[in-house]
């Protein structure tokens, strides 16, 4: 008897056991599951708030990418990003141990975490006007080729253009690019924008939007080239006019940098210990120099900005 009662409280033991293993499982598996929707859900959330923050960042980033491909750098638009980054950190640095307040920290960081875009923009802007002259006649000299390849074949006629090599230095090489790029990338309407900035003018984003029609419908649009070049010989005295202002304007630029060099000079040839007291040693005259960064700085994209809207 005393073993058959043994036997039965092990059983009921037993049973209990594993009732309750059983059910805590369920409610731990049941819980997981709960937790890997929740965490779903906001992992969804978080995607989608990720989408919204790369559109808002999608028209900058293209911007970036389509300088830095129009130049040909091989740079990539998160190298440049992270090397804008880095010179801030170093501006920071250097207002730190140099100027030693946080108003220098902050300009400096801004002044050099910009400086990269300020070359990448003062690099495009050379181009544009070094192929602004010699935009006309590559143009002229595309029509005849399209004339010549029977008024369709658009690859066709920039193969002859390119082929010819009778066109300028940076022209030659515009020309390439885009054939180029027709050619094997397959994204016409961002080698055609690439195209156009390049030149950066409005008779260039004409020429593009009307390759941009013919690649894409198949139009013959040699009339559409004909009156573009016909305006263009028209518009030829204006631009004379436009060259001068855009010379005015660059050496406007590199004025207040040559007076300030100019000065200095003569301060340090005249009284060299006076004039590293006060420039170097001295807080109010770092600060001077500072602010003279700061304009020279602020001068420089004033007038990328105006010579951008008159090319």
């Amino acid at each position: 008897m005393l073993k058959l009662a043994i036997l039965s409280m092990i059983g009921v033991l037993f049973l209990l056991m594993y009732v309750s293993f059983r059910f805590g499982l369920l409610a731990w598996w049941e819980g997981q599951s709960r937790k890997r929707r929740l965490n779903a859900n906001k992992e969804a959330h978080w995607n989608l708030d990720l989408s919204r923050q790369l559109i808002r960042l999608s028209k900058p980033h293209q911007h970036v990418s389509d300088l830095l491909l129009a130049l040909g750098w091989r740079l990539k638009p998160k190298g440049f990003v992270i090397c804008s980054l880095a010179m801030g950190l170093m501006g920071m640095v250097v207002g730190g141990l140099i100027f030693q307040s946080s108003r220098s920290v902050a300009i400096l960081f801004i002044i050099l975490g910009c400086l990269p875009y300020l070359l990448l923009r003062m690099s495009i802007i050379n181009r544009q006007m070094a192929t602004r002259l010699e935009f006309l006649p590559a143009v002229e000299l595309f029509y005849q080729s399209f004339l010549v390849t029977g008024c369709r074949h658009v690859r066709t006629a920039l193969q002859k253009t390119v082929e010819e090599r009778r066109l300028p230095g940076e022209v030659q090489h515009v020309f390439e690019q885009l054939y180029r790029n027709l050619s094997v990338k397959g994204d016409d309407e961002g080698s055609l924008r690439r195209f156009s900035l390049s030149f950066g003018n409005i008779w260039a984003n004409y020429f593009g939007s009307i390759l941009k029609v013919a690649l894409e419908e198949g139009n013959n649009v040699s009339d559409n080239l004909r009156e573009l070049i016909s305006d263009m010989r028209k518009a030829q005295l204006a631009n004379q006019v436009e060259r001068n202002r855009l010379l005015e304007i660059r050496m406007a630029n590199f004025a207040p940098l040559f007076f300030l060099v100019l000065f200095m000079g003569i301060n340090f040839r005249l009284n060299p210990e006076g004039s590293y007291e006060y420039y170097i040693r001295d807080s109010s005259g770092r600060d001077m120099l500072l602010n003279a960064l700061l304009l020279l700085f602020g001068s420089l994209f004033m007038g990328m900005y105006l010579s951008r809207r008159k090319i």
